[in-house]
């Protein structure tokens, strides 16, 4: 039986803003098991990376649950929670701006081993900081450089090197490759799904390249203006999509062939605001299925069949008939 190692339970992040309450994570659900790879995907500002930062409280959240075996870690403690990041770590989208300019590889990847005291000698640190270059792919000569003086692929094996330092259990993946160039990305990819692995680690998978996404990732929740409309195994959601808004962003995906034709699902009006949105799907006014009971009443997120999720009016409706 499937162990769940993270469990979220109605998260929400609400902002503060001049026009109201901008409402970023609005009521998300998901779990993930043991040693498998969530994928979490959306348009830029569904609310990807808050619900990554929530979920790691590097964010605090207005309300929800965030069950890490089984123990809500929004209820922690600071002195609790700083023990439990050792558990939970992250590798932020920019392989740059998340390194400390003026630390070589070396003392950045000893940053998080000082601080939480985990080896007593300089010579059993120096062991663990060579272990950790080495597993990440980096030449040892590389040490004692600056990231400035390295390129984009290694910058983001030095930010996986920091985070692989206290043996966690569980990263969230920030859009780990998207400032990369392509044949970078597959590196990159390839080197995370060995560690996994390897080391038995469990990913939550944020980005907004599907062809990534489904190079890694076990099950996919697709996320819509805070909330998430569809989750299933990546086989099933490519192959058959139930949401009419998945369906519109997989018709995107360009084939690769020349002379291959594919129908396009063109979307008709504008993103809805995510300050103070109105009762219903948020979707209901993009959707050629709306009806009016989707402006009305907010679909909930129901299994409708084993490991399918999904949050639509049309497809009850479908289901009923």
């Amino acid at each position: 039986m499937n162990e769940k190692i993270i469990e979220v339970k109605e998260l929400k992040k609400h902002f503060k803003t001049k026009s109201g309450m901008l409402h970023a994570v609005d009521g998300v659900n998901f779990f993930i098991n043991r040693g498998e790879t969530l994928g979490l995907v959306g348009e830029s500002g569904c609310g990807k990376s808050t619900t990554g930062r929530v979920l790691l409280r590097l964010i605090q959240a207005n309300s929800g649950e965030v069950l890490f075996h089984n123990e809500n870690i929004l209820e922690y403690s600071k002195p609790d929670m700083k023990k439990m990041r050792k558990n939970m770590q992250i590798v932020f989208q920019d392989p740059y701006s998340c390194l400390n300019p003026r630390l070589t590889v070396s003392e950045i990847i000893a940053e998080p081993l000082i601080i939480n005291k985990v080896y007593k000698t300089k010579d059993e640190l120096e062991t663990r900081i060579d272990e950790l270059i080495g597993r990440v792919g980096l030449s040892e000569r590389l040490k004692t450089s600056y990231p400035h003086e390295l390129d984009g692929g290694r910058r983001q094996r030095v930010g996986i090197a920091r985070a692989l330092a206290l043996n966690p259990e569980f990263l969230v993946l920030d859009e780990p490759v998207s400032a990369l160039d392509v044949c970078i990305q597959a590196q990159i990819l390839n080197l995370l799904k060995d560690l996994q692995k390897e080391l038995g680690l469990t990913y939550l998978f944020i980005a907004h390249n599907l062809s990534v996404v489904k190079h890694i990732s076990d099950r996919i929740a697709v996320m819509y203006l805070g909330q998430i409309i569809e989750l299933t195994d990546y086989k099933s959601i490519f192959k058959d999509p139930l949401h009419p808004y998945t369906q519109a962003l997989l018709s995107a995906i360009p084939i690769p062939k020349l002379g291959v034709q594919k129908e396009r699902l063109i979307l008709r009006g504008d993103v809805p605001s995510p300050i103070n949105p109105a009762e219903g799907c948020r979707f209901a006014g993009r959707c050629d299925y709306s009806k009016q009971n989707c402006f009305e009443e907010t679909p909930k997120l129901i299994e409708s069949e084993p490991g399918r999720w999904v949050a639509c009016h049309y497809v009850r409706q479908l289901e009923q008939n």
